[in-house]
């Protein structure tokens, strides 16, 4: 009968995971139908607008064409006029010599027909009339005006859509992600010379594989990309993957988008733990502050939420998932590393992250404010006792800064403190080898090595803090920067110990 069950339930198991997946195709199909609708729309907007400003180029060609002709006809009238004014003053001045020459011919006395002779002779011979062209200066024609629309014609009837671009192909394996951002490559499927820019679209998901439709973060959009690679910098890598998909464009049409590709995004996320932390201290996500109220003001707002822990802790959960792993148990490490204990008390200010470290390589930074009289930052076992202080145990390991009467800058473990004769960068990274066993410091913005702790971890980890007098700043969600692997790669290889604190618990 149990075999039945189990097998039953699996039955069960495989159909509802077919269920949800044929809902998010329905889903998937219902959105693709009203993207057509909406799609058709603008590509006939997109149409409205093309043909009018053709006819607009049109109307203005006709306009600008209509003046040029207009503009000839007033010049060749001007000229015509010019020349019949010409020729009406010449004819006037001719007929008055006719007129002059015809009564000479009356005239007797040969004195005075000489004289007249004489007179009409040199009028003749300098008459506008005889130096009068009789042809006209500008021709009647205006052929030189007319237009052939034939080949405008045959172009505009062999206007069809424009080619779609085809869709890019990213290159998975010349995709990088590294230092917090994510390089991306792709080339087209064949030569396109009418490609002007590509568009990149990313969003962040926990799920590997193919993008969903249900409960996905938007599309965040990059524009007009020239090159075939585009690099997204300072990034916050809180959750475990990146979908990317990239479409090319040409002057008037976006192809369809890539083939999706779902990228890895590993990095160290967390939180503070406000439920570990000192009553002098007030966190918040990844900021903690001395509380010189003593934690009066959080215990009032801790009594609020005692009534409503139920709602609070959902409301916390949901805010969560939009950006922790998915399928975190009870036994994450996460739900682990906040196991009840009690706050800390006494002189130990200190705050927990809420995940726990037990393999592998993470890295964080802290900046303090800068009028902080006194902090410390490491790593610790969950032991520590919560009047313990960070680096005055065996079982935790930090670097003190204290700003007090004069500056000192010390690593600390098992309640021996080494000096480091270095200024205090203004922002620090910790890098944590659990499997190596080693817990290193740097300076977060030149990736100086501060310090290194080495020593075999027997435990799992987690982030502490110790704050008094002003507040620090925890940036998680961060990948080991390349620049520290490459130290800690030729520091390993050195086999050099950079500490005399370092003690195997």
């Amino acid at each position: 009968m149990d075999e039945e069950r189990e097998t039953l339930q699996r039955i069960v198991n495989t159909l509802v995971a077919k269920n949800d997946e044929i809902h998010n195709f329905i889903d998937m199909l219902n959105h693709t139908i009203l993207n057509v609708q909406a799609n058709s729309s603008n590509a006939i907007s997109g149409l409205d607008e093309e043909f009018d400003g053709l006819y607009s180029i049109l109307h203005e060609m006709k306009g600008s064409m209509a003046n040029t002709i207009q503009q000839e006809e007033a010049r060749k009238i001007q000229a015509l006029r010019d020349q019949l004014s010409q020729c009406s003053r010449a004819l006037e001045s001719s007929e008055e010599l006719l007129q002059l020459a015809v009564q000479s011919l009356d005239i007797e006395n040969p004195v005075e027909l000489f004289e007249a002779f004489r007179h009409i002779k040199d009028s003749v011979t300098v008459a506008s009339a005889f130096r009068l062209s009789l042809k006209p200066e500008v021709s009647d024609s205006m052929t030189h005006m007319m237009v052939d629309f034939a080949l405008e014609k045959r172009m505009l009837q062999a206007v069809k859509f424009l080619p779609v671009p085809k869709a890019p192909k990213i290159d998975a394996e010349a995709c990088l992600v590294a230092d917090n951002c994510i390089t991306v490559s792709w080339r087209m499927p064949e030569e396109d010379s009418r490609i002007d820019h590509f568009v990149l679209e990313y969003r962040k998901t926990n799920f590997d594989g193919l993008p969903r439709i249900k409960g996905e973060q938007r599309w965040e959009i990059v524009d007009y990309i020239k090159a075939t690679q585009y690099t997204l910098s300072g990034l916050k890598f809180d959750t475990k993957y990146m979908n990317l998909r990239v479409q090319a464009c040409n002057k008037a049409v976006a192809g369809e988008y890539s083939d999706p590709v779902t990228l890895e995004t590993k990095a160290f996320l967390f939180n503070l733990d406000s439920t570990s932390s000192h009553p002098n201290l007030k966190v918040e996500d990844t900021y903690v502050e001395w509380d010189s109220t003593g934690g009066k003001g959080q215990e009032k707002i801790k009594g609020k939420e005692n009534k409503n822990s139920g709602q609070h802790r959902v409301r916390k959960n949901n805010r969560r998932s939009n950006t922790a792993s998915p399928n975190r148990s009870a036994n994450s490490p996460r739900a682990s590393a906040r196991g009840s204990r009690d706050r800390f008390a006494g002189e130990s200010y200190t705050v927990l992250g809420d995940t726990a470290i037990e393999s592998g390589q993470h890295y964080w930074e802290v900046r303090a404010q800068k009028d902080c009289k006194s902090y410390s930052m490491g790593v610790t076992y969950r032991s520590l006792g919560k009047f313990d202080q960070l680096g005055k145990t065996n079982s935790s390991w930090c670097i003190h800064i204290n700003n007090w009467l004069q500056t000192t800058f010390s690593a600390k473990h098992n309640n021996k403190a080494k000096t480091l004769c270095i200024p205090v960068p203004d922002r620090i990274g910790i890098y944590c080898d659990f499997d190596r066993g080693q817990l290193s410091f740097y300076n977060a913005s030149s990736k100086a090595l501060l310090h290194t702790f080495r020593t075999k971890f027997t435990q799992p980890l987690l982030p502490g803090f110790m704050i008094w007098c002003g507040g620090v700043t925890v940036t998680t969600g961060l990948q080991v920067p390349s620049a520290v692997k490459t130290l800690q790669k030729n520091e390993n290889g050195l086999g050099c110990s950079t500490s005399s604190l370092n003690n195997v618990a």
